[in-house]
């Protein structure tokens, strides 16, 4: 999700970069560490069990804190096993929670240390070491304990399953033994297992530990926070992006039922209420008026006409260059020219947007799906006139985000912080937003246009690639700039394209940054989900126009990176590549790398009457690195593709004179469960450190079926989505 690039080294901390102890005795072992890289302010404080990475109770429970916020990626489970397989524990024992406020101690290690956050596929990269060592450590610290109690060797003492045991018969669970274990002197060091001695590491064995919550209806989100005395709050939004309130009549709504206030924010006007049906029917009966001088009046037909003729220009920044593509391109004797449109994309997740804020004496409390948690605690502050450290945060399991619960402006917090303080913190208030809220409310994949000019000598070789991009900056205007946008360029907008592996001597990747007032964001796989379609078609393209295999040329263009051939080759194998096949059955390959993580996906597409298909099939092979848990890895894969395949086949988000046309799943249509194919994953061997999976299964799928459509009709799909490039 984030654009972050991982730091792929293998994360080795010293004890000076990452102890910190262990709690005082009386609450049980507490385990905490300090994030490497990051400054510690100050004397270090004691960590409690409210600071801390893993904390063991009296009662035998072994709780971990989690750095990182789980949307449905399943990081809770990925971290869990890590501290599982250190700490001998049972599964029965493990609960996750999400912990906030502490970039020392949950600073995204991928992203330098500096700030927590849950994006770009980070989270068990930033977690390998540092919870496996906490779970060594509390181990480590039990088993002195018991040793001391029986009077034993350490050595001769086994730990499964959560019980240590002794020869003798002597055994303790590790709750009787939390106390006594946090008055040891931490050890200088402790020993992480070997790769060869993991029982749940890479296991298929070890149960996702939050199923059952989901699958019960028992898990709680922020939807179901209830407080005594709470109040619920929904906010009449602009019809049209920059627009501002200029006046309102609060009377119609404070008429309805329930209603309790009427109060402007900055993003609105909030009507408060006893109940969420009154919210809705004040806000109904709202009157606002809006100005709408300044408001983005243009829609999509609009923007893409200005794209597309500014792709006919120079890019205003270079992000790639090698060679010399004009020369070359002299040089060449056939050319491949294309232009690609990509929509505006919604998240469209399952739980829409919602936050809970309530100031209790000096400590403003607040539940959401707190993805970037510091952003959020530091907005919240300022609004509230606090200091950061008095914001609480309750980092709440999420319905989904797909990249919507990381807002640089902290959007729906902002709205709770704010519309409590509007009542004089009178009561804690949960804003709600509807579907159609969430699906009008911005923050959107950007509009793209891609145009591309390879150049071809004799023998089919690529001589030359020109490849420009117009499109809206994500980070521009962001906290974020300073440190991803360089020399006008923003790395979400050309990675996959300007950081492309094939080997191609001359090249060259510009970007114009569109100045539009849509709101945007990343989206699932960011930048990756445009590029690799662009560059995974033309590729194929290449091989056609060439008679040149498809798995076969880019074998030959990734000749120096293994890892590629290696995933490419597995899932070529596995999805019989090169088998002939059923009649009216056809299939399209695409390879691409995202967050670390290679993916080659193989679709086949069945033919239907008038033009019509359907995705029968996908072998999807993925090099993540060390696979801590192949039945989660698989799962993401198989949700990848499911969701990347909706986006190429029907979604697109549209404008009409600056507004958004879609409001719910019946306009703006994901993949619907009878679309899904049947997907095959494969997982590379790896001794590599964990990379992501949670965005990387995105991008191939809407290349590797484009290209399938392309082997049946030769008819190649360069305006998205399917269901309008089709009858283009």
């Amino acid at each position: 999700m984030l654009p972050l690039k991982l730091k792929t080294e293998t994360f080795k901390p010293s004890r000076r970069q990452f102890l910190i102890g262990a709690a005082a005795a009386g609450a049980g072992l507490s385990i905490s560490f300090r994030v490497p890289g990051v400054r510690a302010a100050g004397a270090t404080p004691t960590p409690n069990p409210f600071n801390a990475y893993v904390t063991i109770s009296p009662d035998n429970t072994v709780t971990i804190l989690s750095a990182h916020m789980d949307m449905g990626q399943g990081c809770y489970h990925g971290i869990a096993t890590l501290v599982a397989e250190e700490l001998e524990a049972d599964r029965s024992q493990l609960v996750v929670v999400g912990a906030a406020g502490n970039p020392k101690l949950y600073g995204n290690i991928a992203w330098g240390g500096e700030a927590q956050g849950t994006g770009g596929s980070s989270a068990m990269f930033s977690s390998f070491d540092r919870y496996r060592k906490a779970g060594a450590l509390a181990r480590t610290m039990l088993v002195k304990a018991a040793a001391e109690q029986w009077g034993v060797p350490v050595s001769e003492i086994k730990v499964e399953k959560g019980v240590l045991s002794h020869g003798s018969g002597k055994q303790a669970t590790f709750g009787e033994l939390a106390d006594a274990a946090a008055k040891q002197k931490v050890p200088a060091d402790v020993a992480l297992k070997p790769r060869q001695q993991w029982k749940l590491i890479g296991s298929e064995e070890f149960r996702r530990i939050d199923s059952r919550e989901k699958s019960t209806g028992r898990q709680d989100y922020t939807i179901d926070v209830k407080l005594p005395g709470m109040l619920t709050a929904m906010v009449a939004h602009p019809p049209l992006f920059g627009a501002t309130v200029k006046g309102f009549d609060a009377a119609p709504a404070k008429a309805v039922k329930g209603v309790v206030d009427v109060v402007q924010i900055s993003r609105g006007v909030a009507v408060v209420a006893e109940n969420t049906w009154a919210a809705m029917k004040g806000r109904e009966a709202l009157k606002v008026e809006w100005d709408d001088s300044a408001a983005e009046k243009r829609g999509s037909a609009e923007l893409f006409a200005e794209y597309l003729k500014q792709a006919d220009q120079p890019g205003e920044a270079i992000a790639a260059s090698r060679g010399d593509v004009e020369g070359a391109m002299k040089r060449a004797t056939k050319m491949i020219e294309a232009t690609y449109q990509f929509p505006y994309l919604a998240h469209a997740a399952l739980e829409p947007l919602d936050a809970v804020a309530y100031k209790n004496g000096d400590v403003l409390e607040i539940w959401g799906g707190h993805q970037m948690p510091d952003l959020y605690q530091a907005a919240a502050a300022e609004i509230a006139g606090l200091k950061p450290e008095n914001v609480q945060l309750h980092v709440m399991k999420t319905g989904g985000g797909f990249g919507r619960r990381a807002v640089t402006d902290a959007d729906v917090i902002t709205e709770a912080v704010e519309t409590a303080k509007a009542i004089d913190w009178k009561a804690p208030v949960k804003v709600l937003w509807t579907r159609e809220d969430d699906m009008r409310g911005g923050r959107y994949r950007p509009l793209f246009v891609h145009k591309v000019k390879v150049g071809l000598d004799d023998d089919g070789n690529i001589v030359a690639w020109h490849h420009r991009q117009v499109g809206q900056s994500i980070l521009i205007g962001t906290p974020f700039e300073a440190m991803l946008v360089k020399d006008g360029v923003d790395a979400t907008s050309v990675e996959g394209v300007s950081d492309h592996r094939y080997a191609v001597e001359n090249f060259r990747s510009e970007i114009a940054n569109a100045k539009v007032d849509v709101p945007v964001l990343w989206w699932r796989s960011v930048g990756h989900t445009h590029t690799a379609y662009v560059m995974e078609t033309m590729i194929d393209d290449i091989a056609r126009q060439t008679g040149k295999d498809p798995v076969d040329l880019r074998r030959a263009l990734l000749k120096d990176h293994p890892r590629h051939i290696a995933t490419l080759n597995l899932a070529a194998e596995k999805a019989e590549w090169g088998k002939e096949m059923p009649q009216g059955v056809f299939r399209g390959v695409a390879l691409h790398e995202s967050f670390g993580t290679v993916v080659a996906e193989i679709a086949d597409i069945r033919m239907q009457d008038k033009g019509a298909f359907k995705v029968e099939r996908v072998v999807c092979a993925v090099d993540c690195g060390t696979a801590i848990n192949p039945d989660q890895i698989r799962a993401q894969m198989e949700g990848g593709i499911g969701f990347g395949l909706g986006s190429v086949l029907h979604e697109e988000l549209t404008l009409t004179k600056g507004q958004v046309d879609q409001t719910n799943y019946d306009s703006y249509l994901p993949l619907r469960i009878e679309e899904m194919p049947k997907v095959e994953t494969y997982i590379v061997p790896s001794d590599a450190p964990p990379s992501g999976v949670g965005e990387p299964g995105v991008p191939p799928i809407g290349p590797a079926v484009a290209n399938a459509l392309a082997a049946a009709t030769g008819k190649r799909v360069r305006i998205l989505p399917f269901a309008k490039g089709l009858s283009a």
